[in-house]
């Protein structure tokens, strides 16, 4: 979510007449997009922001913008104290503060501030910034802003605040427009993303969104994060597997194994629920994927109680575990209510049993595809070698003299590991043609 906002920000930014910069001492605006789902993360970003403050220092035009989570929907005046240096605080996905601010003593052409405003507020069309148009593969366009669900250990919704679902021809809109500028693949996100268009008169759901985004030409593939389980339905694993151009690749949470704990943590289902989910995910659509996450050291999580996790992983042998350690986030129920009882030395140890334990799953499912040919959409060059992911999200890494970005290819998987793979083009003749925008020609 924080990557599309910042794009959207950039975006902004440029149509005011300013280029982006690599470099912080050269920049007259500097924002610093933040997020505070865990402690260490709220940690690095206060770090970075008071690493900032001897530029202000040096320079005072300079503009610094503090946005997204650490600020929220209800800003904090708290912040304004403690950064007095920060000219700008901006709630989520929300670049319009700092337009206002850059825009109210200065006598830009009307129209270039309208256009920044429209990039501002979400109104569909979006200019990617200038080093991405034509470069960029795959992007990520919020769906579902905020969350309504509260789960006991989230800041999101007090961050982000309620839920509420982007209109159709808003998301059509913009992923045209993504798609014009040469993505080819994109991801819809929400912090519950099946929920989207819940508050639609019409009925409109995610299943529909999908049918009509597949339908856009040039796009090649569509995903979606991140799921619940609660509102994971029939109708939309149907539409997964039906639509070619919607991967068959599914993130959806489970939180913990232990059904006392995923009470505590309100997350409405039972460990037996997920495991039958997951069955049935597997069963309606062929080859799937599967990734989930995982919080180690929740209040009241004993050693029995974490070990039904890490039993019920072992079991259901799942793609990816994206792991966590519990912290507590001031305003939630958890932080008010539930003391922080496991010890941080044990958070460490449990967290690296699931991740060894998640290595060789992700390990033995990688070998499976050796000497298999799979589709890649190939997004970028990294040290020498083309990187790209297959349907299921398995990162791929490909030699070639050749430029591939943008390029769905067959590939040759020769080398597997638990968290990426290596592959090779099929031999090609002279004469052969890799037809796409590059219209590659060989031979």
């Amino acid at each position: 979510m924080n990557v599309a906002d910042s794009q959207r920000v950039a975006s902004a930014l440029e149509s005011l007449g300013y280029l982006a910069t690599a470099q912080p001492h050269q920049a007259d605006v500097i924002v610093l997009n933040t997020c505070v789902v865990r402690q260490s993360a709220e940690d690095k970003a206060v770090g970075r922001l008071y690493s900032l403050k001897p530029l202000k220092d040096a320079r005072p035009d300079l503009v610094i913008n503090l946005m997204g989570c650490m600020v929220g929907v209800k800003g904090n005046q708290r912040l304004q104290q403690r950064f007095p240096f920060v000219d700008v605080f901006s709630p989520p996905s929300d670049p319009g503060p700092l337009v206002t601010h850059l825009t109210q003593d200065e006598s830009r052409l009307q129209e270039q501030t309208d256009t920044a405003r429209r990039f501002a507020f979400m109104d569909g069309d979006l200019t990617l910034p200038l080093h991405q148009r034509g470069q960029l593969v795959s992007a990520h366009v919020p769906v579902v802003y905020g969350c309504s669900h509260a789960c006991t250990f989230c800041i999101i919704p007090y961050r982000r605040g309620v839920e509420k679902s982007r209109p159709v021809d808003e998301i059509v809109a913009e992923v045209r427009s993504l798609v014009q500028q040469g993505v080819k693949e994109v991801t819809l996100l929400g912090q519950i993303v099946d929920r989207y268009g819940k508050e639609f008169p019409d009925g409109t759901d995610l299943s529909a969104l999908l049918r009509i985004l597949h339908d856009l030409d040039g796009l090649e593939r569509i995903r979606f994060l991140t799921s619940h389980p609660n509102w994971m339905t029939d109708q939309l694993l149907d539409t997964v597997a039906s639509l070619p151009k919607v991967m068959p690749h599914i993130e959806v949470p489970i939180q913990a194994g232990d059904d006392h704990v995923l009470a505590e943590m309100k997350r409405g289902y039972t460990a037996e629920d997920y495991r039958r989910l997951v069955e049935k995910i597997r069963q309606r659509i062929p080859g799937v994927s599967i990734a989930t996450d995982v919080i180690v050291g929740f209040p009241g999580e004993s050693a029995e109680r974490f070990q039904r996790t890490y039993d019920l992983l072992s079991e259901l042998q799942l793609d990816v575990a994206h792991l966590a350690r519990y912290s507590p986030r001031p305003g939630t129920v958890a932080e008010r209510r539930m003391p922080d009882d496991v010890p941080d030395e044990e958070k460490w140890e449990r967290f690296r049993s699931l991740e060894d334990l998640q290595e060789k799953i992700a390990a033995e499912i990688s070998s499976t595809y050796l000497g298999q040919s799979v589709e890649v959409l190939f997004e970028e060059q990294v040290r020498g070698r083309w990187k790209g992911r297959t349907p299921t999200n398995k990162l791929v890494f490909v030699e070639s003299e050749h430029p591939l970005t943008g390029l769905v290819l067959p590939v040759i998987i020769t080398w597997a590991g638990p968290w990426s793979m290596q592959g090779a083009l099929p031999q090609m003749q002279p004469g052969d043609r890799i037809t796409s925008k590059f219209n590659l020609e060989v031979g």
